[in-house]
């Protein structure tokens, strides 16, 4: 099955670094003001979807939807509603993240309503990526410089971390409390995340 590429207007500066992440069967589902990044990806729409608030309705041959300005549904969030009943299970988010923290705050949570329906969802940008950590424990190679394990959700338990500065076993993060900040992969090793109970939101930041 194709993984589907959400393209939001956030900024990316590293265009470079952002392709890197995209495969040869990716499906490219360009929102509303994404479409400004379309040249410098060179990544093809497969689908263009937005209330075109922000950009002009594009005059392309191309599926694409209109939706009304006044709605619950964000662009994003209306995207990966129409992948999901597309069929897609796994999703990069890309310019998703920056500039507009309600908007950033609000695509985060779509990294839990994924990891929800057992897909699997990466929000990557220019200084690193974030997912959730629940039935799969998590690979951090030392290629990035820190990570961090943030609960937006109730709370984890049974949170195990090896191969870091600081590990854990058995531990618990709850909302109130978010001590798993700035952890720090061992040199030469690959730190490994495992979650027993609820879900966690890992951060991993680049060199």
């Amino acid at each position: 099955m194709s993984r589907c590429v959400i393209i939001g207007g956030a900024e990316i500066r590293e265009y470079d670094l952002v392709r890197s992440y995209f495969r040869s069967d990716d499906r490219y589902y360009y929102c509303d003001s994404g479409l400004l990044h379309k040249e410098a990806l060179g990544a093809p729409p497969t689908l263009i979807i937005g209330d075109f608030d922000s950009h002009p309705k594009p005059d392309l041959p191309v599926e694409t939807i209109v939706l009304p300005c006044e709605k619950d549904d964000t662009d994003t969030v209306y995207a990966v509603r129409e992948a999901l009943f597309r069929g897609m299970n796994e999703f990069l988010l890309i310019g998703v993240t920056g500039q507009r923290l309600d908007h950033t705050l609000g695509n985060v949570s779509i990294l839990l309503w994924l990891d929800a329906l057992d897909k699997q969802a990466l929000i990557a940008d220019d200084y690193g990526e974030m997912t959730v950590v629940s039935r799969r424990a998590a690979l951090i190679p030392d290629s990035f410089a820190w990570f961090s394990l943030l609960n937006i959700s109730g709370t984890a338990a049974g949170i195990t971390v090896r191969n870091a500065k600081y590990p854990l076993e058995n531990a618990t993060i709850d909302c109130e409390y978010q001590y798993g900040i700035s952890n720090e992969v061992l040199p030469g090793k690959t730190a490994e995340v495992s979650v027993g109970e609820g879900r966690l939101l890992l951060i991993k930041i680049r060199k």
